[in-house]
């Protein structure tokens, strides 16, 4: 998939973007935990490698009270000083992996993305170029790797999953990439990209069809 001109894809996104997207997109009518949502924000970092971009992604620890063990962008929640959600997010991913801030080149954000337990997430894009030394923060990450990006974005690699919370049957979307189960909102978030870059694709070709 064509990632060029990213930042004004995006930028052409947002004028059209719906609101919010979420854990509600595959359930219709389900709510947050919690009608005091908390304001988060994630780095979706756009690593470029030779062989083309990969994604940097994170496994948390199984002490962290919320998603512990699971696979993550670096992020969290917005502290009282940080100026915007871009900072917590690069505020975030310096604290968890070690990433400065000046080695990422901030090309827009997305639409919020609301959980389930109560997080309205901003995802932020990134690019960043080698080289780079990422170090785990022992209390919040395990374990950093890599995807390629062409990987992620692929339609033939998102799946659609379920499970029983309580009674309920909750759907999800899943990546897994080898020994990583992509999962929630994570994989929410790669798809939600999917769609912003197959879009403007679209409507690039629609519009040079009626040149």
């Amino acid at each position: 998939m064509d990632i060029s001109n990213i930042e004004e894809k995006l930028r052409r996104a947002a004028m059209n973007a719906p609101p919010e997207r979420g854990d509600s997109d595959l359930n219709p009518g389900m709510r947050p935990i919690r009608d005091d949502l908390i304001d988060a924000a994630v780095l979706i970092p756009l690593i470029q490698r030779e062989e083309g971009p990969s994604v940097l992604l994170t496994r948390r620890t199984m002490t962290l009270r919320d998603h512990g063990g699971q696979i993550a962008f670096p992020g969290g929640r917005r502290d009282v000083t940080d100026a915007d959600l871009i900072e917590t997010a690069l505020r975030e991913t310096e604290e968890e992996v070690a990433i400065a801030r000046h080695q990422v080149q901030v090309l827009g954000q997305m639409v919020p993305y609301v959980t389930r337990t109560g997080y309205t997430v901003t995802p932020v894009i990134g690019s960043i170029r080698p080289p780079i030394t990422p170090r785990p923060e022992p209390r919040e990450v395990d374990e950093i790797f890599e995807v390629p990006l062409n990987f992620l974005l692929n339609r033939v690699n998102h799946q659609r999953h379920s499970r029983d919370v309580g009674g309920v049957t909750r759907r999800f979307y899943a990546i897994p990439f080898g020994s990583f189960y992509i999962w929630g909102a994570t994989a929410g978030m790669i798809v939600n990209l999917t769609d912003i870059l197959e879009d403007a694709a679209e409507e690039a070709a629609s519009t040079m069809l009626q040149q």
